[in-house]
């Protein structure tokens, strides 16, 4: 019992040293990094927040790449002088330097405008133009009227590129962009019809086909994930940098879910609890992959890429 308790004592001890002890990647951001946050505006005038941390070294002679992720989960903390421990993806890059970039997509967090999921690619206005020009040529058909222009997740990174380029100092003109998962659908989405600065693109693991990827498996929905749908599917009323969905997140407490899920009967029950998430809905209103979905799969997008 003594040695039982001599041990647990060592090992808080130990554990209590360990977090008064200065955490060394997050005191070499703070030394080396400056920080900086903007709302960058896009074409339809939406304001992205978006969190800028430069080499304090850079200088007319000693610029740097950009490093870029777009996120709907939080680029945490907020407040120029607020500095996370990491700067990710890794921390031989941090230590290498960059100029890090981590952007709220639109609707998320501390930006302005609507969310969606998986938001459909618009084709880029000068090569729907040009695709029409060769086609009209080869088949002499009337053009069509195209629909392009509207915002994307392409368009966004292609004008948070710019503005980056533009007004932040120091950068040598060349972007590079990641993404793990969601974020890596971002990735995917911004390097078609790709700013000509963005040089690199490392989507990994990405979210491609909502419908398959998942939420359907085999056919099958996968009752598990509606646990998820506050998450993706509850507007922000306003930019702010609190986890606004968390209120409607009903499963604390929840000792057994497959006997919950089981008391739950129908899935049309799960309204009690959905009946304003505009995700859920969507799900109930789309249950087969009809149009719906096919334009939230990003594959097809993805060959249009005109990235070297």
């Amino acid at each position: 019992m003594k040695n039982r308790l001599f041990a647990l004592c060592l090992a808080f001890l130990t554990f209590a040293v360990r977090a008064q002890q200065p955490n060394p990647d997050a005191e070499f951001i703070r030394q080396n990094y400056q920080k900086t946050e903007y709302q960058i505006s896009m074409r339809d005038g939406t304001k992205l927040h978006t969190a800028v941390y430069v080499p304090k070294d850079a200088s007319a002679s000693t610029t740097y790449p950009i490093l870029m992720q777009r996120t709907c989960y939080s680029v945490a903390p907020y407040g120029p002088d607020q500095y996370p421990n990491r700067l990710r993806p890794s921390a031989t890059l941090m230590r290498g330097k960059y100029i890090f970039v981590y952007q709220d997509v639109r609707g998320r967090y501390m930006s302005e405008g609507v969310w969606t999921n998986m938001t459909p690619n618009l084709p880029d206005p000068a090569r729907a133009a040009s695709t029409q020009a060769a086609s009209a040529k080869k088949k002499a058909r009337p053009a069509t009227v195209s629909t392009a222009g509207s915002p994307d997740e392409s368009s966004d990174t292609y004008d948070t590129i710019d503005w980056l380029l533009k007004n932040v100092k120091f950068n040598n003109g060349r972007v590079g962009q990641w993404g793990i998962s969601y974020p890596g659908f971002y990735t995917v989405a911004g390097a078609v019809d790709a700013h000509p600065a963005l040089k690199a693109s490392s989507p990994q693991a990405p979210v491609s086909d909502f419908f398959f990827d998942d939420f359907h498996h085999n056919g099958a929905f996968i009752q598990a994930y509606i646990f998820a749908y506050p998450v993706f599917g509850i507007q922000h009323p306003k930019p702010t940098a609190e986890s606004w969905f968390m209120p409607a997140m009903f499963n604390a407490g929840i000792k057994d879910g497959y006997q919950w899920q089981y008391d739950l009967g129908p899935l049309k029950n799960a309204d009690r609890y959905y009946k304003d998430n505009f995700f859920w809905q969507e799900t109930v209103n789309h249950p087969n992959y009809d149009e719906f979905w096919q334009k939230r799969n990003i594959l097809p997008t993805s060959k249009m890429s005109n990235m070297p």
